[in-house]
């Protein structure tokens, strides 16, 4: 066989280059309509070694291309994106001049039928963590953004701010995890709202949380509301955390406090958790009407009680359920209606505000008011308050106030004790100004301290009006100790 001569390596080499040119060009047509990239690049590889064997320029012609055999099928290309969802990418306006309703509730759309990674709870599906990301802009919405179906979960909402517009539906939320008709499951699992400003604009409220489970709300700043900061119904297991929440923007001493109105977090569902919260204005910071809930960490100073404001209402007569623990009721009470199995300690109220138990059906069990600070004004209020204006308290078991530290206001306790010191046959242990509940006394132990030689004979007389008489046979000089209990049946 001849040999090549240089020269003709470089034509041939011009030729290579020019013919696998236009077969790139040729494979890139046919790619776009069906080849996949795979087989063009072999394709071409196959071509290339075809036109270069020297054997096949003098005598033998060219194979015909064969693609190689289809390799196995990749997993789907969105399989291997992040699923995060950059709602300016589908034209939301980052400093809401305009309206970007429709723009975030695509990307919500796009992220709620992402791919699924499996299920959690039953009829749930697990969008394997996906995110629609704000990318810290401000975003004007002129109604709800609400999820697209019920049954996803493992999906977040977070970093930016969303602002209600003009014309946002007055009674609606910025943010509405609900279904519309009946689900015999949950509508949503593991949901994660974080890092958001979310402005009402006095339209509204700021999240609606309806028959759904563990969801999360954290690091949120929500303001401007009129009926509801945090609306959580039905459902359970709803964490809300390291969150502040008020009507107006305030730090407190606003001229206009005594018009506060709304509710920060209404809690009307069963095994949630507020920590770590700031509530600053609001008529009523925190609603409690579903059971067995924890309030952690919370400052409430929403609006004064002395305004008529509340901190926290527990409206649970009966069955109340409730643990609130480590807070600050700042000028703000605590009011329980019938409160059966509540548990209030180590928090800290300041400037008169206090507990107030109220009368619905007479009704008060399983209460603990134990290791509190209580500082007032000197205006004489009772650091736990009766409001027996429907009637009095007269089923009353197992409750225990006591240990809680005093000043500028009036102690209040269900245990209590005294010494009393005279000459005589008669001594008054007068406990009416310091034990709870009026004329009822249930367990008392005293001891009597005579001094000299006398030996008389002695007896507990009476316990009526929290009042405790003991008496002896004859006169002496003694010291009375007394302690009573209010809680513990004789």
């Amino acid at each position: 066989m001849a040999t090549m001569s240089p020269m003709w390596f470089i034509l041939l080499e011009i030729t290579c280059f020019f013919v696998a040119h236009a077969y790139v060009e040729n494979m890139s047509l046919r790619t776009l309509s069906g080849v996949s990239h795979e087989e063009a690049i072999l394709g071409l590889k196959a071509f290339k070694a075809s036109i270069t064997r020297r054997d096949s320029i003098t005598s033998t012609p060219p194979p015909s291309y064969s693609p190689s055999p289809t390799p196995s099928p990749l997993p789907p290309q969105d399989l291997k994106k992040p699923h995060v969802y950059p709602v300016t990418s589908y034209g939301a306006d980052p400093t809401g001049n305009s309206d970007s309703t429709e723009a975030l509730l695509a990307a919500i759309a796009d992220a709620a039928k992402g791919p699924s990674e499996g299920f959690l709870m039953e009829n749930i599906k697990d969008l394997g963590g996906a995110q629609v990301h704000l990318q810290g802009g401000k975003y004007l919405i002129s109604k709800p953004l609400e999820l697209p179906q019920p049954g996803i979960g493992n999906f977040m909402i977070h970093g930016g701010t969303i602002r209600a517009s003009n014309n946002f539906p007055p009674d609606g939320y910025l943010i509405d995890l609900f279904t519309t008709g009946e689900r015999n499951s949950y509508n949503y699992e593991y949901i994660t709202l974080k890092d958001l400003l979310l402005d009402s604009n006095f339209r509204g409220g700021g999240i609606s949380v309806k028959n759904s489970l563990r969801i999360n709300i954290d690091n949120c700043y929500i303001a401007h509301f009129t009926n509801t900061g945090i609306l959580v119904q039905g459902g359970h297991e709803t964490l809300i955390r390291n969150s502040f929440l008020g009507q107006h923007i305030t730090a407190g001493g606003d001229k206009h406090e005594r018009d506060f109105s709304g509710t920060g977090i209404s809690l009307q569902g069963n095994d949630n958790a507020i920590t770590d919260v700031v509530i600053f204005s609001a008529a009523i910071g925190i609603m409690v009407t579903g059971q067995a809930n924890t309030i952690s960490g919370v400052h409430c100073y929403n609006k004064a009680s002395g305004f008529g404001g509340t901190g926290i209402y527990l409206k649970l007569p009966g069955l109340t359920q409730t643990r609130i623990v480590n807070s600050y009721m700042d000028y703000t009470n605590i009011v329980a209606e019938d409160p059966v199995q509540l548990h209030i300690s180590s928090s800290f109220f300041l400037g008169d505000a206090n507990i107030v138990l109220k009368s619905v059906k007479g009704v008060v069990n399983g209460l603990n008011i134990v290791d509190n600070m209580f500082s007032g004004l000197n205006h004489g209020v009772d650091v736990v308050k009766l409001d027996q204006s429907n009637g009095p308290f007269n089923q009353i078991d197992q409750v225990f106030v006591a240990r809680n530290v005093v000043k500028g206001m009036n102690l209040k306790a269900t245990v209590a004790k005294m010494s009393v010191q005279g000459n005589g046959t008669s001594w008054t242990a007068d406990f009416s100004k310091s034990l709870l509940f009026p004329n009822l006394i249930k367990h008392v132990v005293y001891t009597l301290i005579v001094n000299g030689s006398t030996f008389p004979n002695h007896a507990l007389r009476n316990v009526s009006h929290n009042r405790v008489v003991v008496e002896t046979d004859e006169a002496v000089s003694a010291n009375v100790f007394v302690a009573v209990d209010q809680s513990i049946a004789s």
